[in-house]
């Protein structure tokens, strides 16, 4: 954060102030971030989320972020990431902060396809990377890849086309049959119902996903998704999140609402959120199974504007 800050005044900005992004897709101050850096881990997926949520004008679908090496998949619950209710492990170490809940898998546009001796072919999870414009055939490259099947399969007009014609009907057609197996199977793995559900894909490597996906409703590509990830950190608000038990038979249930959505909006503020502007996004009451005093577990969010 000071590497940003001197960043900024090196550039000659100094009437700035400098916020990061968090991982429930929302904005903190840098002396907040200072204080709680865990927040920021994962807050990349986050704002595609967010920023997938804007661009599609939708506040519940599932969200495909395809990059050029890996494929996000996060879930939009009334506008924001949905947060996971495992431990999520950091580094190999399970933590118990708040993390969203996000699967990565091995699948990007640079994703490199190999015919296996079965005659299948298998996409990844290796990748070419930040090097596809040089090791892409259709960049001219000596390397089969996912964006290469793409615009074999005319999904995606990047490139030279005529660079890709040496691949085969066959082999184009598995590997697309492979890229979409792969996305249903993610899709699949976040849903919570067997419903079709609306997918929105973003990212770079968007090209490679087909329009028609098993157990989805809809499959939305934004115009501008290719940058649904700085859009996102550009419209995110501030907020405030309150987690506690609290036992009801000793404090009255409103009374303890009201307090938790208080103390929440207040951290809200210390983050950097207008007073005026805040509101309440999400209230939650879990039980505690077996206690006397009816403890239960509150959790409430508040978002502001910027101030």
């Amino acid at each position: 954060i000071t590497g940003f800050k001197q960043a900024l005044a090196d550039k000659g900005v100094d009437n700035a102030d400098l916020y990061l992004t968090q991982n429930d897709g929302t904005l903190m101050t840098a002396e907040f971030a200072q204080r709680f850096p865990i927040l920021t881990i994962g807050s990349g997926p986050t704002n595609s989320i967010r920023g997938a949520a804007y661009l599609a004008g939708k506040d519940d679908a599932i969200v495909v972020d395809i990059g050029g090496t890996t494929t996000d998949l996060g879930v939009l619950k009334n506008g924001f990431p949905r947060e996971s209710a495992i431990a999520v492990e950091v580094g190999g170490v399970a933590t118990n902060f708040r993390m969203p809940d996000i699967l990565s898998i091995g699948l990007g546009g640079g994703s490199i396809v190999r015919v296996q001796p079965d005659g299948s072919v298998t996409v990844g999870p290796d990748s070419v990377g930040y090097e596809i414009t040089e090791k892409a055939l259709c960049f001219g490259g000596d390397t089969l890849t996912a964006t290469d099947i793409a615009v074999r399969m005319g999904l995606a007009d990047v490139g030279d086309k005529t660079k890709v014609s040496g691949v085969s009907q066959e082999v184009a057609e598995a590997g697309l049959a492979e890229i979409k197996h792969m996305i249903e199977v993610a899709i699949d793995k976040m849903k919570t119902s067997a419903d079709d559900i609306e997918v929105i894909l973003v990212g770079g490597g968007a090209i490679i996903a087909p329009d028609h996906l098993a157990g989805v409703a809809k499959v939305i590509a934004p115009e501008k998704g290719g940058v649904a990830n700085a859009i996102g950190a550009s419209i995110s608000q501030i907020s405030g999140t309150v987690d506690r038990i609290y036992p009801y038979t000793k404090i009255d249930r409103e009374e303890a609402l009201k307090q938790a959505e208080v103390e929440a909006g207040e951290h809200a503020k210390t983050a950097g959120a207008l007073p005026d502007t805040l509101s309440v996004v999400e209230r939650e009451e879990i039980p505690l199974a077996y206690d006397p005093n009816q403890s239960t577990r509150v959790k409430i969010k508040v978002v502001g504007e910027l101030a």
